[in-house]
């Protein structure tokens, strides 16, 4: 009976199906934006907690913090990237629904392909990326893809390490001023001293909970 209903059921025109892809690209872009804005208000408390470390020369703390900035800011600017690819495909889609209204059916467009390939590596979007290729082979915009290739899309997302460059950097233009008024030797020292201290003092215990709070908080939001 249900094989019957499908058979019977009209096929969304291209002009339906379009209208449909590119409201929930919007919507996966408004989702970007508001993990974006998430991670950027949590990167307020995070610079706050590095100038506190600075001030009590505590740079052990200051260094994991800045760490944790660097990684926060790479995944907004990864966001981004998401972003202006999801705008791309939308661009796309108007232009393969537009040649449609002159041949009769939609096709293939290579561009489109790459771009939902690339995105399936992006963890915001990937379940998506999944359900758009699936449905726009159906309707002839995308070849079908191997399982092989999908699960090596989703499967081979570079994890950058954050560089002992970036993250001094970091450090340097948040705690800059307070971090220079240190003499080399000590600052080095400290930049060591994370465990030790927290060994060896009472006030760290307090000092560590709050950075794994914090580092949690961020982790939060960029997932």
């Amino acid at each position: 009976m249900e094989k019957m209903v499908n058979i019977l059921k009209p096929k969304p025109n291209p002009q339906q199906l379009l209208r449909d892809w590119q409201r929930r690209l919007r919507q996966d872009c408004r989702n970007i934006e508001r993990q974006i804005r998430d991670i950027q208000r949590e990167e307020k408390s995070v610079q706050k907690a590095i100038k506190e470390a600075a001030k009590r020369n505590d740079m052990g703390s200051a260094k994991a913090l800045a760490k944790e900035l660097v990684r926060s800011r790479k995944t907004v600017n990864r966001l981004y990237e998401n972003k202006a690819q999801l705008n791309s495909i939308s661009m796309h889609l108007g232009e393969s629904v537009a040649i449609a209204r002159t041949v009769g059916h939609l096709s293939k467009s290579a561009e489109v392909m790459k771009l939902v390939n690339n995105l399936m590596k992006a963890p915001e979007v990937a379940v998506t990326m999944q359900e758009f290729s699936k449905e726009m082979t159906k309707a002839g915009v995308m070849e079908e893809m191997m399982n092989d290739a999908v699960d090596n899309a989703l499967d081979s997302e570079d994890i950058e390490e954050e560089t002992e460059e970036e993250i001094e950097k970091v450090l340097t233009a948040i705690a800059g001023e307070t971090a220079a008024q240190l003499p080399e030797a000590i600052r080095k020292e400290r930049l060591k001293q994370t465990v030790d201290t927290v060994e060896d003092a009472e006030e760290p215990v307090d000092d560590e909970e709050e950075l794994e709070e914090i580092r949690a908080r961020l982790a939060k939001v960029r997932s």
